[in-house]
């Protein structure tokens, strides 16, 4: 089942440029040259964006590709297919790496076993804050900032090969 989706690299190293080429290289199974422009929201780091289409799961190995790189700001998106939830990836330097299934409209969806996990075992005073990372909120938070600083910025258009 082919899918498409969004690798959002919202800061990078100059020096790791081309090792997320070769990453998200490796993940689509083609060369990937991206367009990098100075990201205004951190002075001597490069952002790029690609679009990309694979089969379900190409986000998940693009996220887990990424993450090798612990420095980086990145977001994947993947849209849902037949019978496979769309997801988003964020990864955060000092958060790490947060993953949410989506809903057809881009909702992040909090599965019912999450929720009774959740109740179950955290105190209701915590109860507020582990919900906003269940949504991702903090990764939102911190990358709000580069993702605004990245509008009217070039995409590049990838296919899988195979």
């Amino acid at each position: 089942m082919s899918t498409r989706g969004v690798v959002f690299v919202h800061s990078s190293p100059t020096a790791v440029c081309p090792h997320v080429e070769w990453a998200i290289s490796g993940v689509l199974g083609s060369r990937v040259a991206l367009q990098w422009t100075p990201q205004p929201a951190a002075p001597g780091q490069l952002r790029a964006e690609c679009t990309w289409m694979g089969p379900a799961g190409s986000g998940g190995a693009l996220a887990g590709a990424l993450r090798a790189w612990p420095m980086l700001r990145f977001e994947v998106t993947e849209e849902p297919s037949h019978g496979v939830d769309g997801e988003r990836f964020c990864h955060v330097p000092g958060l790490g790496l947060w993953s949410g299934r989506t809903s057809a409209n881009g909702d992040i969806v909090v599965a019912e076993d999450q929720l009774r996990a959740l109740v179950a075992g955290v105190p209701s005073s915590q109860l507020p804050a582990r919900l906003q990372e269940l949504l991702g909120s903090p990764w939102d938070a911190a990358l709000e900032p580069f993702r605004l600083a990245g509008d009217g910025a070039p995409v590049t258009w990838l296919h899988q090969v195979g």
